[in-house]
């Protein structure tokens, strides 16, 4: 195998396990919308999927899950399917593409080769699949942010939420998601472009071999 299908199928891997941690921390932070009163400067709240706190320079940070599944909002219940179904495709692509890997030794025997490509081919699918599930929840909790806050209608004086951390972590997340996807793909595409030049030197050498016994029989 070509060295450098092999660096991309290692860089592709290290950039899987690192987005799908990414993703990961965004399902389980609190700071997916922050919001900050000026009647209470030093008291500022956080909403994210699981709970909801408030942070206060004096007392620290106190959190309170959700009540009752049924009282979310839409936005949040599906940011909660998408992000779990995000989550779940990028781990099951992770344990596709390990055993795909060239350093590791697996799928022996005939066809172990087209085996492992497919291996690999599948889990940078998924990968893809994976980061584009987690930019939609991130990107449409983000959008009715901004919706919300140039809303007109609504006093200045009222306190409107902003983004938090975990948005831009799920950016970085689904964005490398994706990333890595394409590098597994392109490390399969790369070999595949090497193994050709390989079977035509094989049938070269065959053919060669095979010639001058002909002759040698006529003669």
């Amino acid at each position: 195998m070509d060295t450098c299908a092999c660096a991309l199928e290692l860089l592709g891997m290290f950039v899987y396990v690192g987005a799908w941690l990414c993703a990961l921390a965004t399902t389980i932070m609190p700071q997916w919308l922050t919001m900050s009163t000026e009647l209470l400067a030093i008291e500022s709240y956080e909403l994210g999927l699981w709970e909801t706190c408030v942070v206060q320079e004096v007392g620290g940070m106190e959190c309170r899950s959700y009540d009752s599944l049924l009282g979310l909002s839409y936005d949040l219940k599906l940011a909660r399917i998408f992000m779990c179904i995000s989550l779940a495709t990028g781990l099951l692509g992770i344990l596709l593409a390990i055993p795909g890997l060239y350093l590791v030794n697996s799928c022996k025997g005939q066809g172990g080769y087209r085996t492992k490509r497919m291996l690999t081919v599948t889990g940078g699918v998924l990968g893809m699949l994976a980061g584009v599930l987690c930019l939609i929840p991130v990107s449409y909790v983000a959008h009715l942010a901004v919706l919300q806050f140039f809303d007109e209608t609504v006093p200045d004086v009222v306190p409107r939420w902003e983004f938090g951390d975990a948005l831009f972590c799920g950016w970085v997340g689904g964005f490398l998601l994706i990333v890595a996807g394409l590098l597994l793909v392109s490390s399969c595409l790369c070999s595949q472009t090497e193994a050709q030049p390989v079977l035509q030197r094989r049938y070269q050498v065959r053919s060669t071999d095979i010639s001058p016994r002909k002759r040698s029989e006529y003669v």
